[in-house]
């Protein structure tokens, strides 16, 4: 990836954590940078891009982590 990306470890959160988490991480990313959230929680393959809609930000898309953890990708817009 081309910008700089922050990650949050959500593996081990159940929904909503990690909704909750990257809302929270959300204000320390610079605008235009991507935040992933790593998260086995089922839920958040549906709840990411939903937030986002919701939010205003950019779904960038989904990948795997190292450990094969499904990683939700952000663009942070505004």
């Amino acid at each position: 990836m081309s910008s700089p990306v922050t990650e949050i470890d959500c593996r081990d959160l159940p929904c909503p954590r990690p909704i909750i988490e990257l809302a929270k991480a959300l204000p320390g990313v610079a605008v235009g940078d991507l935040l992933a959230v790593v998260a086995r929680d089922p839920a958040a393959r549906h709840d990411v891009p939903a937030w986002c809609r919701m939010r205003g930000q950019e779904y960038v898309g989904e990948e795997v982590a190292d450990d094969g953890a499904p990683r939700y990708v952000v663009r942070r817009v505004s």
